[in-house]
């Protein structure tokens, strides 16, 4: 079974666009899409969803109101500014937080008198908080040190994994919830449920559309791989940063092409970019031209080699090159 992760060093570059297209020139590929935090690949294989799973990953701290006694060391200990008070005004809306000014919370000289004011402005009565899900890190200091044991720490619902059918075959991707982590054990589980259906089904090829940069998501989604295909684009910043996950595809020992995108916008430093990656140990898989058309498949949901757009030669070539057909 052969894996092959298209990514890029940047944003942009069209990485999902070639990844559809290889997606359509493949013979009975598995479809994974591993760029969690801004999955688009949906946008062009119009996938059919089956199944849906939850992904959860760390741990978050919710405070139980019928057992908190409104001590405030929860409000005390708390250096992520989680913890909040909930004002008189704001009573039957616990994510509303009235007169609470982060500089004074965040200093600890001055906790303890933030506390008597609250209590003396609720009328001597302790005042009750809550926490913010957005702003906890799930560190749990203020589990540990709740005296009434009034702070649940469940496992936190970081988004969903689905698994789907689409007109090439089967394909697993993802959404990441906003301000969520633990994008790396995310595109984890999409690869891995996408090696257990091409096992399943007797499929040679695992086709991913990794995400960008040379981060967790991007080591998770390389790790393993038999071919890395690098979509760039001819700009200094493009140059930059092939550079950089060059190097990382080197440092794991996975074979990797390169393919500069609207290659016409600037020929020499398309050219200086292949002398570049071809220094650094990669073959060229290609060159893709500017072409309005690809544009125009991403409105139809079509990949660029199922229109008439001329680029569409050049997505053949490139899949020609790697040489997985």
């Amino acid at each position: 079974m052969k894996e092959l992760v298209v990514i890029s060093g940047k944003g942009g570059t069209g990485k999902t666009s070639v990844s559809a297209s290889l997606a359509a020139l493949a013979r009975r590929p598995v479809v994974a899409d591993c760029d969690v935090d801004a999955a688009d690949l949906h946008l062009v294989l119009a996938p059919t969803v089956l199944e849906r799973h939850e992904f959860r990953a760390g741990h978050e701290a919710v405070i139980r109101p019928e057992a908190c006694n409104g001590c405030g060391v929860c409000f005390s200990v708390c250096r992520f500014g989680a913890v909040l008070p909930v004002s008189e005004s704001s009573a039957g809306d616990e994510k509303q937080c009235r007169d609470c000014s982060y500089c004074v919370r965040s200093c600890s000289v001055r906790t303890n008198a933030v506390i008597s004011e609250l209590q003396g402005a609720a009328g001597a009565e302790k005042p009750s908080f809550w926490i913010d899900p957005t702003a906890c890190e799930g560190c749990g200091v203020c589990v540990r040190f709740c005296p009434e044991r009034a702070i649940d720490f469940p496992e936190r619902i970081c988004g969903e994994w689905m698994i789907s059918r689409t007109r090439f075959g089967p394909m697993v991707h993802a959404r990441l919830a906003a301000a969520a982590e633990n994008s790396g054990k995310l595109v984890s589980t999409v690869r891995k449920e996408a090696r257990r259906i091409a096992e399943e089904e007797g499929r040679d090829l695992i086709l991913v559309d990794g995400p960008p940069g040379i981060g967790c998501p991007v080591i998770a989604s390389v790790t393993g791989a038999s071919i890395v295909l690098v979509v760039t684009e001819p700009t200094v910043s493009g140059q930059h940063d092939l550079e950089r996950v060059l190097k990382l595809a080197k440092h794991f020992q996975i074979p990797a092409f390169v393919c500069v995108n609207k290659w016409d916008v600037n020929p020499e430093m398309a050219e200086r970019i292949e002398r570049t990656s071809i220094l650094a140990g990669a073959a060229i898989a290609g060159r893709i031209r500017y072409d309005p058309g690809v544009t125009r498949a991403m409105i139809q949901e079509k990949a660029v080699v199922e229109t008439e757009a001329p680029s569409a030669e050049d997505f053949r070539g490139v899949w020609e090159r790697i040489g997985l057909s």
